[in-house]
């Protein structure tokens, strides 16, 4: 599923109803966003203790995503993304994010469109690599 060589607690799938998009007439309404999250993290401290509170929680981080993109109510989808990952890694203990966020009734003739992003927590031997690279 994933290509990684580090623990990954995932959310596939994750539906929220917020607004988005640039038209007058989409700042008047909802729509459903498909979110899809990977955060990279060591999850051997929870997989020995076998306690929720050594787990980065899933479920806190579904109630987050899904508040912040109702307030956020961004005009772009690169910019709602780029929010939630920031806010991810500020939040949640994990090195590296990879995030996607779908409109799937945004274009008839498709399934959905999107953007995905991977973004690096400060200070991670990712980052240092990539902005070596940059």
């Amino acid at each position: 599923m994933f290509h990684t060589e580090s623990d990954v607690v995932f959310v596939k799938g994750l539906t929220v109803e917020a607004v988005i998009g640039v038209y007058e007439w989409e700042r008047a309404i909802t729509q459903p966003l498909l979110i899809d999250i990977a955060l990279e993290t060591d999850i051997s401290k929870a997989a020995v203790s076998d306690e929720v509170n050594d787990a980065l929680n899933y479920k806190a981080v579904c109630d987050d995503v899904s508040e912040w993109c109702q307030a956020i109510k961004a005009k772009l989808l690169e910019h709602l993304a780029g929010q939630i990952a920031d806010k991810l890694l500020a939040k949640y203990n994990c090195h590296k994010i990879t995030l996607s966020v779908a409109k799937p009734t945004a274009i008839q003739q498709a399934d959905a469109v999107g953007v995905q992003i991977t973004r690096y927590a400060k200070g991670s031997i990712a980052e240092s690599n990539v902005n070596q690279d940059s």
